[in-house]
């Protein structure tokens, strides 16, 4: 009966460690989790992690720029997210006299806080439940009279939900339109640039330690939200004052204990846990291959550049930094999954399925030939989502010259309608406008260098390019010797007479005989026209599938897991801090500590530099009582589900302060977009101590640390955590005596 009794406890526990790891959940539905979030230790209360009725902890969480998470931090508006959330913002400040990415920028007072027009920050008012309210009407209905329909009911929802307040509100479809959510939030615009450490700390690391554990990198940046003086949203004003936030994250500089609970809180973007397995075989062994083929040949051209010159560097900075995000992830992806075998984890899961499905009639009807028809499709329609992957690496994410050719495309297109208004000179003046930060970072022999190494790919891996009579008749030398020496989109000087001299006659001449523009257009419409199309009509009916495939999962397996892929909505992941064992013979610790930073920098490669104020510091060892038992934290890895979106996220403990800023997953947590892995997946964090080591001694920012809330003393976690001989381990290597510390 023991025997038993421990053989049922360790089922339960698997079951549970899968349970409360896996999983990006629905903020207003956390109230269904809070049980097993408090048994891993949580002493948090649902209403206090969301509440539409009083201040919770989603009010101190903004959607940032979109794409990133930020957390507020102080009661007058300031916001912490990460240094490669905020990259662009501290590039476009900088300059050869003032080098922000290479010395960093602190503001000194809130009159040194720099505007960032165009960036926003977004607070979540509520996250409603609309499912039933968005398919009124809808039964029957079919193809375009059902979208119609559809529309029409979320237009009106969300035109109610913004009806007398300042608020916005867009309505998603969760599970492939099995369910509906309204999203309605308060999205800020006047947002300044407090500060941000130099690269050396920011992207300490660089490409080599990119998605890779142990990391060392202090990936954070510091902004402050603005608003009118009604504390609602208003757009950039000397009048405008910090933002007094409902809720800010009061900060942990206590003791972190290996196993205590972690809840990452923010917007991750896009998962894909539901593919066939034929579909996930196809991204795995084809589409991502060549999508990283594609970025080598840019990241060649742009490494070289930026090494050759500090101008060039400073160009290419942010640029170089999201190529090279997504080429070493899909790198990372490929391995974890093949190490786990995902492909005949999806078999096995569909045995699963179409087994369930065959124990009933009515089943059997409705999903027993699902997977096979998901797999058939992805078989005969990859090459269609194939054109599409390669078509938007070499038009839109390489060479820079073709946004030039979109950007003028649009102007000429336009031009009798702005001559007929009367608007024609104020839009060639924003063009100039727009021309001017263009070329702020562009250089012609690295864009050209980058159009043809790509080109040469392109044709490699497209294979049928007779659409284009310019790739199919010319190399890409000659096209490149044209298009950077002859065309007006690729000289600062040419386009701004182009556009001096702008009439029909000029149009006309420039339409029939600029070799940039006339390849780009031919690419351009034919996949508008072609690629587009095929590609759309694939995804639809894959998602067709996929509604079905999770309607029958939700069905089907009851008790089961079931959590909505990420969309870009506010999420919440939990679990706990620990290391991993992802490979065999290899254990990773749960964190890393400013000496290993330094050792890595004593290896003399480039992406290790540091300044010398960094080495002074570290070699002083003044940690200012942001140490813990004298070694000062970097960063440390939970068992959170994370994808990206939740770069910035806030890390909090179990009782709802600040741990630190998710950034990144290690390399075989990669997968987790397709396939969570509780045993591997790890997201990483920078430690809030480090951040605040940082602000403190290194940047003499302390008036930032001012703002803050800083929590001290015990952690709840270090009072219960395990016996005296637990301790003892750690005792030794410090060389103090345990027993006298029990005691006490």
């Amino acid at each position: 009966m023991k025997k038993i009794g421990i053989l049922i406890t360790l089922i339960l526990s698997t079951f549970f460690r899968l349970n409360a790891e896996e999983g990006m959940l629905i903020p207003s539905l956390i109230k269904a989790f809070e049980s097993d979030m408090q048994a891993m230790g949580m002493k948090l209360t649902a209403d206090q992690i969301y509440s539409v009725n009083n201040s919770s902890l989603k009010d101190a969480i903004l959607h940032f720029g979109g794409g990133c998470t930020a957390e507020l931090v102080s009661s007058e508006g300031l916001l912490l997210t990460n240094h490669h959330c905020g990259y662009s913002q501290v590039q476009s400040h900088s300059s050869l006299e003032n080098d922000y990415i290479k010395y960093g920028f602190w503001a000194k007072n809130k009159e040194q806080e720099l505007k960032n027009p165009g960036l926003t920050a977004a607070r979540i008012v509520r996250i409603d439940d609309v499912t039933i309210s968005v398919l009124n009407g809808t039964e029957g209905l079919t193809g375009e009279a059902f979208e119609k329909r559809l529309k029409e009911n979320m237009k009106v929802l969300e035109n109610d939900a913004v009806t007398g307040n300042h608020y916005k509100a867009e309505i998603k479809a969760f599970n492939y339109g099995n369910d509906y959510y309204m999203v309605v939030k308060e999205v800020f615009t006047d947002i300044r640039l407090v500060g941000a450490p130099p690269s050396s700390v920011g992207k300490f690391g660089g490409d080599t330690d990119n998605w890779v554990w142990p990391r060392h990198t202090g990936d954070f940046s510091v902004f402050r939200i603005y608003a009118g003086k009604d504390n609602k949203p208003a757009d950039f004003s000397a009048d405008n004052k910090p933002y007094s936030p409902l809720h800010f994250f009061p900060v942990s500089v206590r003791n972190r204990v290996p196993g205590e609970f972690t809840m990452v809180y923010g917007f991750p973007g896009s998962t894909e846990q539901h593919l066939s397995s034929g579909h996930l075989e196809y991204i795995q062994n084809k589409e991502r291959p060549a999508r990283i083929s594609m970025r080598d040949k840019s990241l060649a051209a742009i490494n070289a550049s930026m090494a050759s010159s500090d101008l060039l560097r400073i160009k290419y900075a942010s640029k170089q930094a999201r190529i090279a995000n997504g080429w070493k992830k899909w790198i990372g992806q490929i391995g974890g999954l093949q190490s786990v075998d995902a492909i005949q984890i999806k078999l096995d899961r569909e045995k699963a399925f179409n087994d369930k499905a065959a124990t009933k009639s009515e089943w059997k009807e409705k999903y027993g030939q699902l997977v096979e028809q998901m797999n058939a499709l992805v078989a005969e329609r990859k090459d269609d989502d194939f054109a599409y992957a390669m078509d938007v690496e070499y038009i839109f994410i390489g060479a820079e010259m073709f946004k030039r050719c979109r950007s003028i495309n649009k102007l000429i297109g336009e031009y009798e309608t702005l001559k007929e208004l009367g608007e024609l000179s104020d839009e060639i003046e924003k063009y100039k406008k727009g021309s001017k930060s263009f070329f702020k970072d562009y250089d012609n022999p690295t864009d050209r260098k980058m159009f043809t190494a790509l080109t040469d790919e392109y044709k490699k891996q497209v294979v049928d390019f007779s659409f284009s009579k310019y790739l199919s008749t010319r190399t890409s030398e000659e096209l490149a010797k044209d298009i950077y020496e002859g065309s007006v989109l690729t000289d600062e000087t040419k386009f701004n007479e182009f556009l001096d001299n702008l009439d029909e006659n000029s149009i006309e001449e420039f339409k029939k005989n600029d070799q940039a523009y006339l390849l780009w257009k031919e690419l351009f419409d034919h996949f508008v026209t072609v690629v587009i199309p095929k590609s759309r009509d694939f995804d639809a009916q894959m998602n067709g599938m996929l509604k079905i495939y999770v309607a029958g999962k939700m069905e089907m397996f009851p008790d089961g897991k079931h959590w909505p892929d990420a969309n870009s909505t506010m999420r919440i992941s939990y679990g706990k801090m620990e290391g991993s064992a992802p490979h065999d013979g290899m254990q990773y610790l749960e964190h890393t500590t400013l000496d290993g930073l330094i050792a890595k920098n004593q290896t003399g490669k480039s992406d290790f530099d540091l300044l010398p104020r960094m080495k002074e510091l570290a070699a002083k060892k003044d940690y200012g009582g942001y140490d813990q038992d004298g070694d000062l934290w970097v960063c440390f890895t939970s068992s959170n589900h994370t994808t990206g979106g939740n770069s910035g996220s806030p890390v909090i403990d179990a009782e709802g302060y600040l741990m630190g800023l998710n950034f990144d997953r290690s390399w075989e947590s990669t997968m987790s977009d397709y396939m969570f892995d509780p045993n591997r997946c790890r997201n990483i964090t920078v430690d809030i101590r480090y951040v605040l080591w940082i602000m403190d001694k290194y940047a003499d920012a302390g008036h930032l640390v001012k703002e803050m809330t800083l929590i001290k003393g015990d952690s709840p976690y270090e009072a219960n955590s395990g016996s005296c001989s637990e301790k003892e381990k750690k005792c030794k290597r410090k060389k103090r005596r345990c027993k006298q510390k029990c005691k006490k």
